[in-house]
This record gives structure tokens, C-alpha cells and sequence, in this order.
């Protein structure tokens, strides 16, 4: 099935829910941009450089439930002058260059104590050296997030396209106090191949045309801390994030170097405003 197909049954069966439910609140629109020290995406390094990930989104209530239309972008900052000694998704050929455009559809509702969720996500890789418009592929999603204590959550990723496989996710999170006003945002997620491996043979040679990792099993596990802060209309929130990693695609820091552990981080700016209301203080 293609991604046109993919996404369009996902707005069609949205559309179909929006129309038969009375709204019951106002749609939103936000936007954010983080600037991290690297790209890394389900444990595996995609750059070792600064980026810029600008996001937008608009959130449309349909009864009980939250339909969701957005998009996420990775844009590499700088120009790789040894791009044989780095990981550039871009092929790190120009500064300011845009990697990957990642469009979504999705529709969130309650169920009891659960949030639950599904959806598609594009992944477009615009370049001609890196990534480029062969690997561009389509997944479908659905979350299972539960309002207890440490909020835990269970996603599961399955690529239709180029790599065809599953990809689960779970993860716990926790937010401790600091002050009135100040709050330490403390989170562990574990990462597990179902299927988006490379299919290695006897010899260690990877038989699949597009993967995302070594070996099925257990990818990596994030341990992150984040102290979210307000600044009138936004939110500011500080990252870091230590990976254990399990599979020899994640342990890859560079061409030339790997290692169990990786540290990277950066800061989180977020915007949101109501349609028909001024903007949201502290909003994320």
C-alpha cells in the first residue's frame, strides 16, 4: 500500500469520527523546535552534529476524542568538513540542510483509566546523497497510555513499506518537584526490533535492502531528565539523555567509534494557542 493510500484511509476513518460526534472543546495549534547536540532516533546515531527539529501541529476535538495533524522536520546546522569520520543523514554536503520531513495522522481517545492512540507517520528524506528518496517510507502506529502512577506507556511501530517490520517501545515517566514552581521530569523508555532488522546471514552479512538495526531483541534503553520552565506563551524544557545500548547499530557513535554508553541532550522550546483564545500560558 502506498504512503497516499496510507494516509489518506487514516484521515478518511478520522473525517468519519470528527463528523459523527458533537465538538465539545476548541482545536489547538502549537508549535515546537529543539536544538540538540545530535540526531539520535531509537537509540541509532543519524547525525553526530548539532540539528534543529522544528515541529507543528494542530490537535482537533471530535467528542471524546483528539484528532492530530502535524509535522516534524530534522534540519542538520552545519556542513561536515571529514563527513567519512560522521554520521550526516544529509550526507553533510551544506549547512541549514533539511534531512527528513516526517508527516502524521492520528486520533486519540479514552478508554477507562487508558489513553489510546493510532496513526501513520511519512518519513520523506528530500536529499540526493544520505538518505535520500529510497529509503522513504510509511508506519503505522497505535499507544496504549495509562493514567497511573509513572504513566506507562506501550507503543507499537510497524513498517508497511521499505523495512516492513515491527518496532515496540515502552516507557515509564515520572515528574518530581523542586519548588512551586520547578519540577524535575525523570524518564526510562526501552526500545525492542520485532522485525526491522537486517536479516543477517551466516556470514554477517545483512541480507535486507532497508533496516533499522543489527538484530532483533532488545535496541536500547533512555534514561533522560528534562526540567520543563514557562516563559510567558512558552515552554522551555532542558534534556539530557543517557543510552544504554543493546544492538550494534545503536552502539555506533561515528563511523569509526561505538560504545555501550552515549550521552546527548539539548533544549525544547514549545508554543500552543487555542483557536478563538489568546495563547496558552506555559503551554507545550
Amino acid at each position: 500500500m502506498t504512503r497516499a493510500k496510507v494516509l489518506g484511509a487514516v484521515l478518511l476513518i478520522i473525517g468519519l469520527s470528527a463528523a459523527g460526534r458533537p465538538v465539545q472543546a476548541q482545536a489547538e495549534v502549537g508549535a515546537d523546535l529543539g536544538l540538540f547536540s545530535a540526531y539520535v532516533w531509537r537509540g541509532v546515531s543519524l547525525t553526530n552534529k548539532p540539528v534543529a527539529q522544528p515541529a507543528v501541529y494542530l490537535t482537533i476535538p471530535a467528542g471524546n476524542a483528539s484528532v492530530a495533524l502535524g509535522g516534524w522536520a530534522n534540519v542538520e546546522l552545519g556542513r561536515y568538513d571529514d563527513p567519512l569520520d560522521h554520521f550526516s543523514q544529509s550526507g553533510g554536503v551544506s549547512s541549514f540542510d533539511l534531512s527528513e520531513f516526517d508527516p502524521y495522522a492520528e486520533i486519540s481517545f479514552p478508554v477507562g483509566i487508558a489513553t489510546l492512540t493510532g496513526g501513520a507517520i511519512g518519513y520523506i528524506y528530500p536529499n540526493d546523497f544520505g538518505a535520500t528518496s529510497d529509503i522513504n517510507t510509511v508506519e503505522l502506529y497505535a499507544t496504549a497510555a495509562l493514567g497511573v502512577p509513572l504513566s506507562p506507556e506501550l507503543t507499537i511501530y510497524y513498517d508497511i513499506d521499505k523495512v516492513d517490520g515491527a518496532y515496540l517501545e515502552g516507557s515509564v515517566s515520572h515528574s518530581q518537584p523542586l519548588g512551586e514552581t520547578v519540577s524535575l521530569d525523570l524518564g526510562a523508555l526501552a526500545g525492542l526490533s520485532a522485525g526491522q532488522d537486517a536479516e543477517v546471514d551466516a556470514d554477517g552479512e545483512p541480507q535486507a535492502e532497508v533496516y533499522n538495526f543489527l538484530d532483533n531483541g532488545l535496541t536500547h534503553l533512555d534514561l533522560s531528565a528534562g526540567i520543563p520552565l514557562t516563559a510567558g506563551a512558552f515552554s522551555i524544557t532542558p534534556t539530557v539523555h543517557l543510552l544504554v545500548n543493546g544492538d550494534d547499530a545503536t552502539k555506533l557513535t561515528s563511523p569509526s567509534s561505538d560504545g555501550d554508553l552515549k550521552l546527548w541532550g539539548g533544549v525544547s522550546i514549545g508554543w500552543a494557542r487555542g483557536l478563538g483564545e489568546g495563547p496558552k500560558e506555559g503551554a507545550e
